[in-house]
């Protein structure tokens, strides 16, 4: 059994992007695992596992132009399934 369901990709575009303060975020408000942002202050890439991904996408939303998501369901591709 996926204990965190949801394979959450995105890019996040905007101005003053601070990637550690975007991963403290994370770690503070979401649960979930394998959490990757990094980038630069204008353009960060996010990875993240968790079964809650609608909240990830207003989180970064709210921080800039979100595009490139992608969310694949990792229980469905497990079982052979199109994610």
């Amino acid at each position: 059994m996926i204990e965190f369901r949801y394979d959450t990709q995105l890019l996040i575009e905007g101005k003053g992007l601070d990637e550690n303060k975007i991963n403290e975020y994370f770690t503070q408000h979401f649960v979930g695992d394998c959490l990757l942002a990094v980038g630069d202050d204008e353009l960060i890439k996010i990875h993240y596992h968790t079964n809650e991904p609608w909240k990830v996408l207003e989180y970064c939303a709210s921080l800039g132009e979100i595009y490139d998501i992608v969310v694949e369901d990792m229980d469905r591709q497990s079982r052979g399934l199109k994610g």
